[in-house]
């Protein structure tokens, strides 16, 4: 058993007695090089979750630059840190690049003090302090928390020798890589889950549940026929968006891109916008079909499971019919592209919000009551088994992350030793 010895920092807590300890600074420097007019002969590199990639230049993902020449020189076997909008735990944070490149100039860049220095050790010590959450407590809590460079610098790291360092990493790398094809192969029968369930919404609500052969072609958009006896109309027709008074006792109804609609309290707390006027909300009953104006491309549409008031960005409404068979047609558009393309590929500008029109247009198809019904009662049941599926798959994967987050840290700080 070794001797281990207080390093008299919260986070790492106990460390073995012949482990010194350092500052960041110690080993690297805080370097900013703008690249000014040599931006032309450098890759652009981002930092993702995956670590540092290379990123093309014309990448139209999210705010670009006309020109780079403001971004900053990153070279191999450099850090790379985000350290802005600290409140944000789910973003990456650090990165050890294995390219030469142009980073943004928002993130710090600390290079090795000597040539050839061996990183990947204190690379998995600052990727520890990434999944503890260390960087987020210590960022303020202001609305954009943030540390800076000479902050960085002067973080205490355990810092054995080269050859202890390179037998621990060796080890985290082997262990790692294991964990992290495990994680892939689950992620990716979740994937497989969730594409079944979409192509069994759609299957259900154009097919309907039995084997007709009785079929008629269709002027709907994207359904090229349909059984004979089912109807067809637009959108407009059947689906009806509907103001409703406001309780004093209603609390905040949300839709998320899950489909699920429930009281904001039931999923999270932070990081929505908190309207003290609550100017044109409106009522939603436990059952009512609720279409998020600017998400429902992304599946946000659901049937309240709850009482309560929503925004103007949210559509509430009664159907012609059974509300669940609508909300999986109105889904099975959203997983079709449909709605994607009524909305541009973007989200839908704040002046269309209580515009329905633009959905209204669109053509429905509209079994028998009692089809519908069927049709609902089959997806809500499998639908359910599927989802149970992905929550337990889900589950497996975080158990996988929290085993990986333990590892690390209990090899970088010495409380584990490699046999």
């Amino acid at each position: 058993m070794r001797e281990m010895k207080d390093s008299g920092v919260a986070w790492i807590g106990k460390i073995p007695s012949d482990w010194p300890l350092i500052r960041f600074k110690d080993k690297y420097s805080n370097i900013k090089e703008v690249a000014k007019e040599r931006s032309v002969e450098y890759e652009r590199l981002a930092l993702t979750l995956k670590g540092v990639i290379k990123r093309p230049k014309d990448d139209s993902e999210g705010l670009q630059p006309k020109e780079f020449d403001d971004y900053q020189i990153l070279r191999e076997n450099d850090f790379v840190f985000k350290m802005i909008d600290l409140q944000n735990i789910s973003t990456s944070r650090v990165g050890l690049s294995p390219y030469t490149g142009l980073i943004s100039p928002a993130y710090i860049r600390f290079a090795p003090k000597e040539a050839n220095q061996y990183n990947q050790f204190v690379y998995y010590y600052l990727m520890s302090l990434y999944y503890n959450c260390v960087y987020n407590n210590l960022g303020g809590n202001g609305v954009r928390s943030a540390l800076n460079g000479r902050d960085m610098g002067e973080f205490i790291i355990p810092y054995p020798n080269e050859s202890e360092q390179r037998t621990i990493s060796a080890f985290l790398d082997q262990k790692c890589s294991r964990v992290d094809t495990l994680i892939a192969n689950v992620q990716t029968q979740i994937e497989k889950l969730k594409i079944y369930k979409k192509s069994l919404v759609i299957e259900c609500i154009t097919k309907g549940m039995h084997l007709y052969s009785n079929k008629k072609s269709t002027k709907i958009e994207w359904i090229s026929e349909l059984p004979a006896h089912w109807g067809e109309c637009r959108i407009k027709n059947v689906i009806f968006p509907k103001d409703k008074p406001v309780l004093p006792t209603d609390q905040i109804i949300t839709c998320f891109r899950d489909g699920e609609v429930t009281l904001r309290s039931k999923r999270r707390e932070d990081g929505f916008t908190v309207s003290f006027t609550e100017h044109g909300y409106h009522g939603v009953d436990i059952g009512d079909l609720v279409v998020h104006g600017m998400d429902a491309f992304a599946g946000a549409i659901g049937c309240s499971d709850s009482r309560g008031k929503t925004t103007p960005v949210v559509h509430v409404c009664h159907t012609a019919g059974n509300n669940r068979y609508f909300m999986y047609y109105l889904r099975a558009m959203a997983y079709g592209n449909i709605l994607m393309d009524l909305s541009n590929g973007v989200r839908i500008r704040s002046s269309d919000y209580r515009n329905f029109d633009r959905l209204g247009v669109f053509g429905i198809a509209v079994p028998p009551r009692t089809e519908q019904d069927e049709i609902v009662n089959f997806l809500d049941e499998k639908c359910s088994m599927i989802d149970s599926l992905i929550v337990s798959k889900q589950a497996k994967i975080e158990k996988l992350e929290q085993y990986k987050r333990s590892l690390i840290y209990e090899y970088v700080t010495g409380k584990k030793e490699v046999s």
